[in-house]
């Protein structure tokens, strides 16, 4: 591709995060928005009014031609809408998950495969300098690990509403899990073989088959264990809802939240703070050889920023031909662990990977 022609994006949904996608194409030289699809007309940011809104993806697809599709609609549409632009000829963005099923997903990856074209998937931590750190140093300590990482979102208002629409399709646990669970997998590198979830329902707003409150456990090859909570809703805690924390026999690397932080901010969900390495060495005396160290992650990027980022990877890929295999076959791993965590919440029992 020309490294001098804009890369021509179509954006396929307008909720929070194809908003911020948009921003960051608008604003990034190296794109040119064609169109924006949107089933409604939502209020937009001033900067997005003057894009033509369509009200179907796969008539804009074909009328307007572009380079790139980013897919940001809600999760059941993601592998259709991906197969469809990589038929047409399109790189692809796709906010996560990738899809709602296994097979969606491998469907997705070897339609990318298929069409030589570039597949990102919207794991915004792994553009994130801070996490890209707690990773680095997590890695330095060596397994086996233990993982303890919880989001959960005390919502009301509009998010709750936004939340109730995410639920109409993916639970809290896989939406938000496969994040985490990701990192967990980029620190430890061993495969994953056992998954447990548990789950309740703690609304009546909500389908009698969906539940608003997940926890899964997860067991790696290499003896590493982990789990994962998340719960949305008005009737959510803030008690401990931000826990980022690894263990291993050398220690531990914990993010430590601003005590103030509020579980429905946008930023608070990706803002670290502070990293905090503690050492388990002891002298001769039993006591710790070193006091923990506190990292300060100053001039973190927000929300916006990190999206900024994200889409100026998708258009290193484009031009730079990078090779994302391992980007594609880390996020069908991190789906497959949440589906199989969604699975033990019906079933009740444990499901070997």
């Amino acid at each position: 591709m020309n490294q001098g022609k804009p890369i021509r994006v179509l954006v396929a949904g307008l909720g929070n995060m194809g908003r911020s996608h948009a921003l960051a194409y608008h604003n990034d030289p190296g794109f040119e928005i064609v169109g924006l699809v949107n089933r409604s007309t939502p209020a937009l940011e001033p900067e997005l009014q003057a894009y033509t809104i369509h009200p179907d993806f796969v008539t804009a697809l074909a009328e307007l031609k572009p380079d790139l599709c980013s897919i940001n609609t809600y999760s059941d549409s993601h592998a259709d809408y991906a197969v469809a632009a990589f038929e047409a000829g399109c790189h692809v963005f796709v906010e996560k998950p990738l899809a709602t099923t296994v097979s969606d997903a491998e469907r997705v990856v070897a339609a990318a495969k298929t069409a030589g074209r570039k597949l990102v998937i919207g794991y915004i931590l792994r553009h994130h300098p801070s996490w890209v750190k707690l990773i680095e140093e997590a890695r330095k300590l060596g397994p086996p690990y233990v993982f303890r990482m919880n989001l959960n979102q005390q919502s009301s208002g509009p998010t709750w509403a936004t939340h109730k629409s995410l639920m109409r399709t993916t639970s809290p646990i896989v939406d938000c899990g496969v994040h985490y669970v990701d990192v967990m997998c980029q620190i430890t590198d061993a495969r994953a073989v056992e998954v447990r979830g548990m789950g309740l329902r703690l609304s009546d707003e909500i389908a009698a088959d969906m539940y608003n409150y997940g926890q899964l456990q997860v067991l790696f090859e290499d003896g590493s264990v982990g789990w994962y909570e998340a719960g949305w809703g008005p009737m959510i805690s803030e008690t401990a809802f931000f826990v980022k924390d690894v263990m291993s026999p050398k220690g531990a690397v914990s993010i430590v939240m601003d005590p103030n932080a509020k579980s429905d901010d946008i930023d608070t969900h990706t803002k670290t703070s502070v990293i905090r390495l503690h050492t388990a060495a002891t002298g001769p005396d039993g006591k710790f050889i070193r006091p923990d160290q506190d990292m300060r992650m100053t001039g973190e990027p927000g929300h916006q920023a990190l999206c900024d980022l994200e889409q100026a990877f998708m258009l290193r890929a484009i031009r730079e031909d990078l090779n994302l295999d391992r980007h594609m076959a880390d996020a069908v791993a991190s789906l497959r662990i949440c589906l199989a965590a969604d699975e033990s919440v019906r079933t009740g029992q444990p499901v070997r990977l």
